[in-house]
């Protein structure tokens, strides 16, 4: 095997690792004997634990973010962007469910690389320009953008992580039913919405 085939035997074993037992529960010495070489092979290669981890994330987090920038930018209307984003992220959760346990799970302490949050956070800044567009079309505050981002991919992101373990419904569906409360909730927005008097009332 050459020191390349290694390399990526040791991170396809990492990933699984990583994904069934967590950072702190995967060992060196396990994912030097799942692959059939000593220790300081994988010290050799990765530096150590937190070297392997940090390629394994930087994989996932370019293979997620590059599937649903894809799915944006592709043209189409709002709406289908939209569907075309919730159904990019899906597809990496069923496709990659290995990857997105890594993910979803925070980034040990001092780890440089991107935690699940920062990774939608930047979503989130894509589908704030898709918004923004239709807010300044429909008179709107475009200013209230980036909240509406944030709630939109929020919204996916934990129906995602939902789905991935009850798997009660049809990725499409899932997909359908999130951007029918999505996009009628973006339709029918009020321009300066308020809390109702009862709810005020309250919180004096």
């Amino acid at each position: 095997m050459s020191g390349r085939e290694r390399r990526e035997q040791l991170i396809g074993i990492g990933r699984r690792q990583f994904a069934e037992r967590g950072f702190e529960g995967a060992t060196v010495e396990d994912i030097a004997a799942a692959a059939g070489v000593s220790k300081p092979v994988v010290y050799e290669h990765f530096g150590g634990k937190e070297g392997l981890y940090a390629v394994v994330v930087d994989r996932e987090i370019e293979a997620l973010l590059g599937a649903v920038t894809r799915a944006l930018t592709s043209g189409g209307s709002s709406r289908t962007l939209i569907e075309q984003a919730a159904m990019a992220l899906l597809d990496y959760i069923e496709d990659s469910t290995d990857g997105f346990r890594i993910l979803v799970r925070d980034s040990p302490t001092g780890q440089p690389t991107g935690t699940f949050s920062t990774i939608m956070s930047d979503i989130a800044t894509q589908v704030e320009h898709i918004l923004a567009a239709q807010f300044k079309a429909r008179s709107l505050d475009p200013k209230t953008a980036p909240m509406y981002a944030q709630m939109l991919v929020g919204m996916v992101s934990l129906v995602g992580q939902w789905w991935l373990d009850s798997r009660k419904f049809k990725k499409h569906e899932v997909a359908a039913h999130v951007v029918n409360l999505a996009w009628n909730g973006l339709t029918t927005l009020e321009a300066k919405p308020v809390l109702s008097e009862q709810s005020s009332a309250s919180r004096r």
